[in-house]
């Protein structure tokens, strides 16, 4: 199997973090899925050293309704956006993806490994 990597644009709402909260506006986000290395987890990757780990059900969960686990929470924001809270012993990063790029992220990982697709969100 081979590594599903999607780069999107992605609105930090907040950040305690000075190296991201320098970047104002729409920011580089590469979302990753290696399926090799761990099949239930994907990771979001922001400017600088900053890359978490969740399961990709914890996503897709938060498409259609907020839920969390851990240092991690994702909810939907209105029709068309999805919020991604992350936090760390830095701080807190709030991540606003259009919900349309993470639906495409989640589907390609799905058909990579195999799984039978249905509608994420």
């Amino acid at each position: 199997m081979s590594v599903v990597e999607e780069h999107a644009r992605a609105q930090i709402v907040t950040d305690t973090d000075d190296q991201v909260q320098t970047e104002r506006g729409a920011i580089p986000v590469v979302l990753r899925y290696d399926p090799d290395s761990d099949p239930r987890s994907v990771r979001i990757g922001l400017p600088g050293p900053h890359e978490w780990t969740l399961s990709r059900s914890l996503l897709e969960q938060g498409l259609r309704a907020p839920a969390g686990s851990g240092e991690i929470r994702v909810w939907p924001c209105g029709r068309v956006q999805a919020v991604v809270e992350l936090h760390s012993a830095k701080g807190v990063s709030v991540v606003q993806f259009e919900s349309k790029t993470l639906v495409r992220f989640l589907r390609r990982t799905y058909l990579e490994a195999g799984t039978p697709v249905t509608r994420p969100a």
